[in-house]
C-alpha cells in the first residue's frame, strides 16, 4: 500500500521558496532551543549556535526578494506552502506545551 500523496506545493518564486526553506530551518532550531520542551542543554546550545547562521540566511532570502522587487508577501500562498511542508507541527514545538492535568 502506498502512502497518501501530499498536496502539491503552490507555485512559488525561487525567492519565496528560499524564504520558506530558511524560515522552517529557523523554526526547527527554535523548537530545539525551547526550554519548555528541551531535555538537555547541549542540544539547545548547538541549535542556538546554528541559529545565527540560519537567521542570516533567512535575512538574505528576504533581502533578495526585496531587491528583486518582490515587495509583497503573499501570505495565503506561503501559508499553504508551510502547511504542505509540515510547518504547523514544526512551529508548534516553539510554543509552550499545555499544562498537564495529572
Amino acid at each position: 500500500m502506498l502512502p497518501p500523496e501530499l498536496p502539491e506545493l503552490p507555485a512559488l518564486t525561487r525567492a519565496e521558496g528560499e524564504l520558506i526553506d530558511r524560515y522552517l530551518e529557523v523554526v526547527d532550531l527554535l523548537g530545539r532551543i525551547n526550554p519548555a520542551r528541551a531535555q538537555h542543554t547541549y542540544g539547545g546550545l548547538r541549535a542556538a549556535q546554528a541559529l545565527v547562521i540560519k537567521a542570516t540566511a533567512l535575512r538574505d532570502a528576504l533581502s533578495v526578494m526585496h531587491q528583486r522587487g518582490e515587495s509583497e508577501v503573499h501570505a495565503a500562498t506561503l501559508a499553504r506552502a508551510l502547511r504542505v511542508l509540515d510547518g504547523e507541527r514544526r512551529a508548534g514545538r516553539v510554543t509552550v506545551p499545555p499544562t498537564s492535568t495529572s
